[in-house]
């Protein structure tokens, strides 16, 4: 309380300043710690962009080829950092395009605030040009949006944008501004936000809850961790580790989840899911009690819902009321942020091992290993494997590299095989499954973590949805890797057309440009491997680099991914061929 009212009486104390309002948003940016924004400009923004163009040194403005690519860069950049990313465009058309990348955003949990030009007060809603209720079409997919009028909202609605954008569960915010409100004056003072009333990002963990999730973990004889992206949001990977060694209790990723945990834990039994791990599906049908921690039970998860891990008693570690029961009826719900349950109920479990019960895991991977894995990643046929490709990039950066995927088989392939020593290292387009995410999001990582490679693994078709964005690698000279496995098609609808269309391949092939030279017309050092004796050099090669480097690597046309759940069918229905 004490901090809130020196907060406020420092507020008060502030001399305000006369400037417009598309001065304001500047410094509203800079007081909430942005230094890197994604966008695209236009009429209806222009006044904020003439505003950008005077602080340059403070503030550096990305100009992206597609306002999508503005918001994949900021996911990227923000999936990375933990930070707000920041993407910025015109109305109508330029704010419409955002709308992907903020539905994206939205189901996967991506702290973001976009800004987006309006027409005029005055002539809002008589279909002026270039005019779209972006609020409304925003709606359904935003943590929360705004329609800024009056150019004294601004300080007050920016800041609140940033905090609910960044708080609790994190999310996409959109605050919309009429060009008035950009042109008019005001007397500017920034507070920044530290709570809305009725709004509640973390709910305090509840002792009973605690006791109840520890007895039921403490007396389980075949327990099973699978574990979200809410373990990484939350900061949470020491607490998870902690628990999970003191435990003794094997634990799967979801795909978002992956890098929360060493991938060589010794307790870290692999991935859970439709292209997951056979043993971590199989054994979510014979555990005794599910923790499951901070992840949705989302349907590539669970899979048939009628017969999913019945036998067990759920406990469920989330940070959002709104998931807890919503797919999974479960026993025990924990709610708060990761971090703090964690610490939380760690001095209520037992120490403890399993080993009989993770010997079980140890059993099917090893047949998943001698049946698929091996054959994935140490190929005896002719043509190259999208596995061994990961598997030559994972020894090229020692398990440190960020890898950004796309949507498709080459995704699946990437979630089961790359590995990571460092939290924050998977990015990738979950929920949505956007094709196109690939290109722009690695940009953004990069840009938020220019410490750290960044290999972007995309396929031949959704490289193609947001292959403009080479322009900004060109222009900024942002050293990313890209590789593009390319089987000259969609390869996971092909691959869905062969097991359960009859091999039907409607509108899946792909005739493709020349991807190398596209690349080299942005004078972005590039090479073509189709040969296993030129791959493990020219991977060698491009993790050498300190430049951008495109590598393009021609992977066999009709592999699949395996294992599989068919959809719609039970975990225990995972197929290893």
């Amino acid at each position: 309380m004490e901090t809130l009212k020196a907060q406020k009486k420092d507020s008060k104390s502030q001399k305000a300043i006369r400037i417009t309002g598309a001065e304001a948003i500047i410094h509203c940016l800079l007081a909430e710690g942005v230094d890197l924004i994604y966008g695209y400009p236009g009429g209806a923004i222009m006044p904020v962009y003439d505003e950008l163009y005077k602080f340059q040194d403070k503030l550096t403005h990305i100009l992206t080829r597609h306002e999508q690519g503005a918001t994949h860069a900021a996911q990227g950049y923000a999936r990375v950092t933990g930070r707000v990313g920041v993407a910025m465009a015109t109305s109508g058309p330029g704010a419409t395009n955002l709308v992907t990348g903020i539905a994206d955003a939205q189901i996967d949990s991506t702290p973001m605030v976009c800004i987006t030009g309006q027409v005029t007060r005055s002539l809002l809603g008589s279909d002026a040009f270039q005019e779209t209720d972006i609020v409304g079409i925003s709606t359904p997919v935003t943590k929360w949006n705004y329609q800024i009028t009056k150019v004294e909202e601004i300080p007050e609605i920016m800041a609140k944008a940033f905090y609910i954008a960044r708080s609790g569960r994190p999310g996409p915010v959109l605050v919309d501004i009429t060009k008035n409100a950009q042109f008019d004056e005001l007397d500017f003072v920034y507070e920044k936000c530290t709570k809305v009333r009725s709004y509640k990002p973390a709910p305090k963990p509840e002792t009973g809850s605690l006791e109840k999730a520890a007895e039921l973990i403490n007396s389980a004889k075949k327990p099973f961790i699978v574990f979200g992206q809410g373990v990484i949001l939350g900061e949470a990977e020491a607490e998870l580790k902690a628990f999970v060694e003191k435990t003794g209790i094997p634990a799967a990723w979801t795909i978002l989840g992956l890098s929360a945990m060493d991938t060589d834990h010794p307790l870290n039994v692999g991935m859970v899911g439709m292209h997951g791990n056979y043993g971590p599906n199989m054994l979510t049908n014979e555990c005794d009690v599910l923790i499951a921690i901070g992840m949705r039970f989302d349907d590539r998860v669970t899979g048939d819902l009628n017969t999913y891990a019945k036998q067990a008693k759920i406990v469920h570690f989330e940070i959002d009321p709104a998931e807890v029961n919503k797919n999974v009826k479960v026993d025990v719900a924990v709610l708060g942020n990761s971090k703090e349950t964690l610490s939380e109920i760690l001095p209520l479990v037992h120490e403890n091992e399993h080993k009989d019960w993770k010997a079980e895991f140890d059993k099917m991977y090893q047949i998943e290993y001698d049946t698929l894995i091996n054959k994935d990643i140490h190929p005896t046929k002719e043509g190259l494997t999208m596995g061994e490709v990961i598997e030559q990039i994972n020894m090229a950066s020692g398990h440190k590299a960020v890898m950004v995927s796309d949507v498709g088989q080459h995704q699946m392939i990437a979630c089961r095989y790359a590995k990571f020593k460092q939290s924050k290292s998977n990015i990738t387009s979950g929920g949505l499954g956007t094709m196109g995410f690939g290109l722009p999001a690695a940009i953004g990582a990069k840009m938020g973590a220019m410490d750290r490679e960044v290999v972007a693994i995309i396929g031949d078709g959704g490289y193609q949805m947001t292959i403009q964005e080479l322009g900004v690698i060109f222009q900024h000279n942002v050293p990313v890797k890209i590789v593009v496995l390319n089987n000259d098609h969609l390869g996971m609808v092909r691959q869905w057309q062969e097991l359960f269309f009859d091999r039907r391949y409607a509108s899946t092939v792909m005739t493709n440009p020349d991807f190398v030279k596209i690349a080299e017309g942005y004078h972005i050092k590039s090479r073509r491997v189709s040969e296993r004796a030129d791959l493990q050099e020219a991977v060698q090669e491009m993790m050498a680099s300190k430049d951008p480097y495109f590598l393009e690597v021609k992977v066999e046309k009709e592999d699949n991914v395996f294992p599989m759940i068919p959809s719609g069918a039970s975990v225990s229905d995972i197929r290893l061929k």
